[in-house]
């Protein structure tokens, strides 16, 4: 599927002239309006544009460029500015990066989430690039009397090669600014073989500062006066404080007030009932809170489990699905005259974000306006909870976006940031709002479980003829799924199956649920790519191979959103060539196996190599990935840096991670019993790209749904066990 990025008439270029001489440029820019999660969506030309300003240089040469987007560790801070500065055409040692604000009046969508930078900014930023170079090059032209297209530029310097003059971009500056903004439809953008910055690999430009712990993230700010917070919530969800022994609290040293907070609304992303604790200290707060005495309504969801979820969907498997999702053929005549069936049940476990930094959020309320500092991945969304929350107006509640120590997608979520903004508008002083480890673990927004009961049949040739999944997940009203537990009934290989049934059966939930990295992916693939093999082995055919014949089936104009089948066969290539799948040689309990997967618009293919010991030890040796995200990696030291980290975080997953609900609560409370997969545990990661005709797409989730059933394949070619729920540890397996 090519993704075309459009440039509407009504796209124009602002200029204003800065204080004191120099040149800011702003352009109006298409980002889309809703499609942040969608990974099958592109922006949308039609909607409403929105004014944004990137570029700011100073009659002294400094140039400035702006990175709109939230900074969560996916290396977006570097990755969009470079977009700009390559048709700038300026040296990249040369710039200064600023991150923006929240002002999507001033720069548009401001979201990190489902990998759209860069799909999104991928021709937008390069056009406001391009049309400063453009300004520059008419004032330099101007200046000389000469034909603008006799100039050229590099470096932040524009030349006139005839004459031998040149002027750097300070000394055009104030000129530029006073010159007809050009038509950003029009401007010229650089061919990709003459890129100096874009395809180079550049670190993060907040390396340094990482490393030796300046301070950059939401849990550094201080504010003059602030008070230190905690707030407690119900271990149950949704439960409500009816008590708590305030008066005691009050007197422990350093604490300056304690208070229960009424709920904002029932919905379980806003603000929930608690106790707050401000003291002068964090270390007085967390104190205090441990002499808290509270009596909480737990409401009703205390009668839920995940035992009695993992029996519902035992019972509802033994049913009809309720609804269907998709069809095609005679599903029922094709497996009665089938050569081989295969049926199996597939289960995956609630999971946590569990980023390296808590939840955080300061806040000052004063005149009836609030000022926020969050390490938010989606500011906008956090404004209008605030706003609706305390009775405001959005235009009063000003967002600082901090960088963020993790998000994974817990941060599109901004409970954190209206519970600092109302415990400063209760306590009339500014609060700085810090969650503890076990906060962050217990009041999460899951990845959902959820349940697949799956039948295939292949013919004598071992070609798959019917595919059957009846699912089993979550919706409060019986037809919309609770965030990030939905399927669309066109999952690979459903399209390339003659004769297919989707059904779906869903129960009620009251935890909460939201988008983990590559959501609905990261648990889809293991499902799909696990029984994908099976079939594979029940057919006596080389998985590879049986892919690759599944791809040759699907319609060669695919369906919106669906598996372009040569971008997939061209990855499962190219990694089965860098992994000498086929040729490999491998000693006795050691395994290999192969997954391939389309998400958020990318294509990934992946192969793990793995040992597991007669005692259960597992040791993942080497995995081989390869990707195709379209014709140019922006960033390759980005790049790869997020493909080994969707590896090593899907490996975690699979083999350590799960919540478990108990009467409507957490079990797990921190990293002892939700492990994180440690440096020592990681194996040798090759990453390979293949470049072809479609737009650049983003690369901070597609690379990891492959890697959970890569390994789980691995595991049966190694043992001959097939891992058909997770985690890895429930079967007595567990890492070296």
């Amino acid at each position: 599927m090519a993704l075309d990025t459009v440039v509407a008439r009504r796209e124009f270029l602002r200029v204003t002239g800065l204080v004191g001489g120099g040149l800011l440029l702003g352009t109006w820019l298409d980002f889309g309006t809703n499609g942040v999660l969608d990974a099958a969506e592109v922006p949308d030309a039609a909607a409403e544009f929105m004014p944004n300003a990137f570029i700011r240089i100073a009659p002294d040469g400094a140039i400035t460029i702006m990175a709109k987007n939230p900074e969560v560790g996916q290396g977006i801070k570097t990755m969009l500015p470079m977009l700009i500065a390559e048709e700038l055409d300026v040296s990249w040692e040369s710039i200064r990066i600023e991150q923006a604000m929240s002002e999507p009046a001033k720069y548009g969508t401001q979201v990190a989430g489902g990998s759209t930078a860069t799909p999104t900014n991928w021709e937008p930023l390069r056009r406001a690039g391009a049309a400063g170079r453009q300004m520059l090059v008419n004032a330099a032209a101007a200046a000389w009397g000469v034909p603008a297209a006799e100039c050229t530029t590099a470096a932040g310097v524009v030349s006139h090669r005839a004459s031998n003059r040149q002027m750097t971009y300070g000394q055009l500056a104030t000129s530029a600014a006073a010159l007809t903004a050009p038509d950003l439809a029009t401007v010229t953008l650089k061919n990709p073989k003459d890129f100096t910055i874009i395809g180079r690999p550049i670190g993060g430009v907040d390396n340094h500062k990482v490393v030796t712990g300046a301070p950059l993230f939401g849990i550094d700010v201080t504010v003059p006066g602030m008070l230190h917070a905690t707030f407690v919530k119900c271990p149950v969800f949704g439960g409500v404080a009816t008590a708590a022994n305030l008066d005691e609290l009050r007197t422990l040293p350093g604490v300056k007030n304690a208070f229960i907070v009424e709920p904002g609304g029932t919905a379980l992303n806003g603000l929930l009932s608690g106790v707050a604790i401000l003291a002068d200290t964090f270390w007085a707060a967390k104190s205090a809170r441990a002499r808290l005495k509270v009596t909480w309504n737990d409401g009703a969801t205390a009668s839920q489990s995940s035992a009695a979820f993992s029996a519902k969907a035992k019972e509802l498997h033994a049913q009809a699905p309720q609804r269907s999702l998709r069809s095609a053929g005679d599903v029922t005549a094709a497996f009665a005259s089938a050569a081989k069936t295969v049926e199996a049940t597939y289960e995956y476990p609630f999971i946590a974000h569990a980023t390296l930094e808590p939840q955080n959020c300061t806040a000052h309320f004063r005149d009836d306006a609030v000022e926020i500092w969050a390490p938010t991945q989606n500011p906008q969304s956090g404004r209008v909870l605030v706003a609706k929350t305390l009775g405001i107006a959005e235009k009063d509640v000003a967002i600082h976006i901090m960088r963020s120590g993790g998000g994974f997608g817990r941060r599109l979520n901004n409970d954190y940031m209206v519970e600092a903004a109302m415990l400063s508008k209760i306590a009339g002083v500014p609060v700085k709002m810090l969650w503890t480890r076990e906060d962050d673990i217990q009041h999460d927004f899951y990845r959902p479980a959820g349940f697949h009961k799956l039948k295939g049949a292949v013919d004598a040739s071992g070609a798959l003829v019917a595919w059957q999944n009846h699912f089993v997940s979550f919706s409060n009203n019986g037809t919309d799924f609770v965030p990030s537990a939905n399927m669309d009934g066109q999952e690979f290989p459903t399209l390339a199956v003659p004769n297919f049934s989707i059904g779906v059966s869903t129960m009620p939930l009251g935890v909460p649920t939201g988008y983990l990295r590559a959501p609905g992916s990261n648990a889809l693939a293991y499902v799909m790519e696990s029984f994908i093999d099976e079939l594979a082995h029940a057919a006596k055919k080389d998985p590879l191979q049986f892919r690759l014949d599944l791809l040759a089936s699907l319609p060669a104009e695919a369906p919106r959103g669906t598996v372009v089948a040569a971008r997939m066969k061209g990855v499962l290539e190219l990694v089965a060539a860098k992994a000498g799948w086929g040729t490999r040689r491998l000693p006795k309990g050691t395994g290999i196996g192969i997954a391939t997967y389309f998400s958020h618009r990318g294509y990934f293919a992946e192969v793990v190599e793995a040992s597991v010991s007669k005692a259960g030890v597992v040791k993942v040796d080497t995995v081989w990935v390869a990707g195709d995200v379209g014709s140019q990696i922006i960033n390759p030291s980005g790049a790869i840096n997020q493909v080994q980290g969707s590896v090593i975080d899907g490996l975690g997953e699979a083999l350590l991670q799960e919540i478990t609900i108990v009467g409507g609560r957490t079990t797990q409370s921190n990293f002892n019993d939700f492990p994180l997969i440690r440096l020592t545990q990681t194996p040798r990661i090759e990453v390979h790209f293949r470049t072809t005709e479609y737009p650049p797409t983003g690369m901070g989730e597609p690379a990891l749904p492959p890697v959970v059933p890569a390994l789980c394949n691995a595991i049966f070619a190694a043992t001959g066990k097939r891992i058909r729920s997770l985690p890895l540890s429930k079967h007595d397996l567990r890492w070296a």
